[in-house]
């Protein structure tokens, strides 16, 4: 065991603000199921999905630890949690949430650039962080980014070969997934612990796609309201659909209101199968979790 694991087995993990498991859920066979992981500001998300029935069954929510690291309160919870942590999955997959990415086509990237592309927007720590990309086949994008040196390091060795995205991927294949095609350009926000994610598609084509940090409902709405005049997008006229970590009687969502005609909470990603243990969630949180089993 490493120092790192040690300090992180020995240290109490974050409080469950939210645990859910359906009774059909059998720790014996891990085969049969896939594993979500998002680890970011809002703390740390857990995901489990049965792959015959295409369905969570699991969805847990741990509060955040500012004076823990990333890695650490991943590895807090994988030493005290049940399943995380344990081999045997179908599938893992991790999202990792910052302002640390950049995207850009496919048919641009060069294998081995990727962190001179993200100097663009970060410049990455070597010493802290590793740079990592995701290529989205159905969207003909790369996606780089920068993660927690040592939450990259643990990923990689606890589920090698599976995949590690930053969490704007998982946003974007849920989004894509939920739009239209041939139907009218659709604007999706996605809200987070003083950040705004905010995507733009088009006849299942990503238009835009960029995180911004608020710190006032004012900050909030302007960045919105920037996007749609940037794209040519009417308060008026057009729809915008809200996901993440906000109330209906929020002071956020009454703003939106107040400038956007047409503004609604989002769904669960079409398609899937959810338990009823989860039918007192919202249907609009845990979008990004929800949708990293529609990666590949």
């Amino acid at each position: 065991m490493t120092p790192a694991a040690s300090v992180a087995a020995s240290a109490t993990p974050a409080p469950a603000l939210l645990r859910l498991r359906d009774e059909t859920l059998d720790a014996e066979q891990l085969a049969g199921y896939n594993l979500y992981l998002t680890a970011g500001a809002a703390g740390v998300r857990v995901g489990v999905a049965d792959v015959r029935r295409n369905k969570f069954v699991l969805l847990e929510d741990y509060a955040p630890q500012a004076a823990t690291s990333l890695a650490g309160q991943v590895q807090q919870l994988a030493a005290h949690h049940d399943l995380v942590g344990l081999p045997g999955w179908n599938r893992v997959r991790l999202a990792v949430q910052n302002r640390h990415f950049t995207l850009l086509p496919a048919p641009l990237f060069r294998d081995g650039d990727e962190a001179r592309y993200l100097q663009l927007h970060h410049h990455a720590d070597a010493q802290h962080e590793a740079v990592r990309r995701f290529h989205h086949p159905s969207l003909d994008m790369v996606s780089v980014f920068a993660a927690e040196k040592s939450l990259v390091e643990w990923f990689e060795r606890t589920y090698p070969g599976q995949k590690l995205l930053h969490q704007t991927s998982a946003l974007l294949e849920g989004a894509v997934h939920q739009s239209e095609r041939q139907g009218p350009p659709r604007l999706y926000l996605s809200v987070g612990p003083h950040e705004l994610t905010v995507v733009v598609v088009r006849d299942k084509r990503l238009e835009f796609c960029n995180v911004f940090a608020f710190s006032t409902p004012e900050d909030f709405i302007y960045y919105t309201i920037l996007v749609m005049q940037e794209l040519g997008l009417n308060p008026d006229e057009d729809h915008v659909t809200v996901w993440g970590d906000l109330l209906h009687d929020s002071v956020l969502f009454n703003v939106l209101r107040k400038y956007i005609r047409h503004v609604r909470f989002g769904n669960r990603p079409y398609d899937l199968g959810y338990s009823y243990r989860l039918n007192d969630v919202f249907e609009y949180r845990y979008f990004e979790l929800y949708s990293l089993h529609l990666v590949e």
